[in-house]
């Protein structure tokens, strides 16, 4: 079953979502979802990560308030310099973040939260997935970001997916 149907969630929201889109209920329409309902999960299966085991859940609680409370910094950080821009006592910076994290889905969730944080505009991954470039808006001290992005994402991550 599960080589046909490999995301039953996916395709029936996929279904549900063509049958929205669209207006009136024909035999057409309900057979055009049916089908790519159906395909679409099979044709792109490859693109799919592996399979999450979460193996300790509280250090997800842990993540969670970490994003939540730099989330708020970097909010109040960006108001003032967008209400004061003169006032800007450090200039935007690249900062090279090198990680230990390796598993695709963690590595996922960390450039989501670092491209989600307000204060950074810009995120790349190295193809050998060992360095996380950042830009980030206002840079005091390089070192110091790449510590609290380690400390603060990559730990938890590592947590949560690798140990």
């Amino acid at each position: 079953m599960k080589r046909w149907l490999p995301a039953p969630l996916v395709s029936a929201s996929l279904m549900a979502v063509w049958l929205l889109l669209h207006p009136g209920f024909g035999t057409g329409h309900l057979l055009l979802a049916i089908l790519l309902g159906l395909l679409l999960p099979l044709l792109l299966q490859g693109l799919r990560p592996r399979q999450v085991r979460v193996r300790h859940p509280l250090a997800i609680v842990r993540l969670m308030l970490n994003v939540l409370r730099d989330s708020l910094q970097s909010n109040v950080a960006v108001l003032r310099y967008v209400v004061f821009p003169k006032r800007r006592p450090h200039p935007a910076a690249f900062v090279r973040i090198p990680l230990r994290v390796r598993d695709p889905n963690a590595l996922a969730v960390l450039a989501m939260i670092v491209c989600i944080t307000p204060g950074t505009v810009w995120a790349e991954l190295s193809l050998d997935r060992s360095v996380l470039m950042l830009h980030v808006l206002e840079v005091a001290d390089a070192q110091a970001v790449a510590r609290h992005v380690q400390t603060c994402y990559e730990r938890p991550l590592m947590e949560i997916f690798e140990s």
